[in-house]
């Protein structure tokens, strides 16, 4: 017969020591800032049991090893160093998930978030006010030190575009500075997207309305050490953020970037075969090849620069990854110029055999893509 385990006075006394409150922060050449920033949690929080997750994309500077070394006299930091993976959203969900609060926070690690908005913020969940509570850049009260104009616009037309589209109700769906109930994190995390960087705007546009949220001013200080790791890329996580939600998550984030280079690849491949046959009076037959294979050249080195760029190939590892992606591209590329051929010879339109041949090949060479060429390691 089973007996119900009793807790003993040990482990009562954990329980009273776990954290209450977990704050996450995304890392990538930080070293200079991790310190000054524990060092700020731990005066804002004083009468607050918590602990700090920095999540470190194996970062050059060494961020994961000053990190450790915090660790190492203070039990309430942790580090989780990944390899292999990069993006802000992946690193935010995956620290959230190995944090052990009931509450947890995301802030930046480069100093200009708003630390000591953190008490408020926590106690506003806790009154059952809130299931999230947002550091906003566009309420009454926010002020900046360090958000210059060209950012501010971008900010505010992608915050515009997102509340419109997504009928995201929350003033500022892109901040990076917010707190949630843990509970609630938990049943939107299967929906959220590890890619990208913008993990607040897919967490409200997941809820679909079902999280209460508060939203706080700040002020948004000025960056104190490193560059910031916002490129016109975000641009582009941004907008296949925004269409992978339209469409209810059918389509990821990843495959609309792919089908993107893949709707390059077909200009390419389609000025490549207009070539071939104007001007050097080429067969059909090898001119849709030599159409298919600079095409997937020319994808290969997209999709490495844009939609793998959290595995990008480099060195021996990118002529290496270029033959796979040719080899595992094999059978689609016979599908390709076999299914083009047939369609030019029952009707001689170059151009609507040259596509219906490379449309062939879309999901064979993203599937196969994935699992051979830049696979995680």
């Amino acid at each position: 017969m089973n007996e119900a385990i009793k807790p003993s006075p040990e482990t009562s006394s954990q329980a009273a020591s776990l954290p209450l409150l977990s704050v996450i922060v995304p890392t990538f050449n930080e070293r200079d800032n991790v310190t000054v920033l524990y060092r700020r949690l731990e005066a804002t929080l004083a009468n607050i049991a918590w602990e700090v997750v920095f999540v470190d994309d194996n970062s050059p500077d060494g961020t994961w090893d000053v990190v450790r070394a915090l660790a190492q006299r203070d039990s309430r930091v942790r580090c989780v160093r990944r390899i292999g993976r990069r993006g802000l959203s992946g690193a935010c969900i995956e620290g959230i998930l190995a944090s052990s609060a009931p509450y947890v926070a995301v802030i930046d690690a480069d100093l200009q978030h708003d630390e000591t908005q953190l008490p408020k913020m926590l106690a506003l969940l806790q009154s059952g006010e809130a299931d999230l509570v947002v550091g906003s850049r566009y309420i009454e009260g926010y002020k900046s030190e360090g958000f210059n104009k060209q950012r501010a616009g971008a900010s505010a037309l992608a915050t515009e575009v997102a509340r419109k589209m997504l009928r995201v109700e929350i003033a500022d769906p892109m901040s990076g500075f917010f707190m949630i109930r843990r509970d609630r994190f938990e049943q939107l995390a299967p929906k959220l997207s590890v890619h990208g960087f913008k993990i607040l705007l897919d967490v409200v546009a997941s809820a679909h309305g079902s999280l209460r949220a508060v939203e706080i001013p700040y002020t948004f200080g000025a960056r104190q050490h490193g560059e910031s790791k916002l490129d016109s890329m975000v641009a582009l996580d941004f907008l296949g953020l925004v269409l992978a939600k339209l469409t209810n998550d059918i389509v990821s984030l990843r495959f609309i970037l792919f089908a993107a280079v893949g709707g390059l690849g077909l200009v390419v491949h389609l000025t490549v075969l207009f070539i071939a046959l104007q001007l050097f009076n080429a067969p059909f037959a090898e001119a849709q090849a030599a159409g298919a294979i600079v095409a997937m050249t020319s994808n290969f080195i997209l999709n490495n620069f844009l939609t793998y760029r959290d595995q990008r190939l480099k060195g021996f590892a990118l002529l290496r990854g270029l033959i796979a992606f040719y080899i595992v591209c094999s059978v689609g590329l016979l599908a390709n110029v076999g299914v083009a051929f047939s369609v030019y010879d029952q009707e001689p339109i170059w151009w609507l055999a040259g596509m219906a041949g490379a449309l062939m090949g879309v999901v064979w060479n993203y599937a196969m893509s994935g699992l051979f060429v830049w696979r995680k390691r």
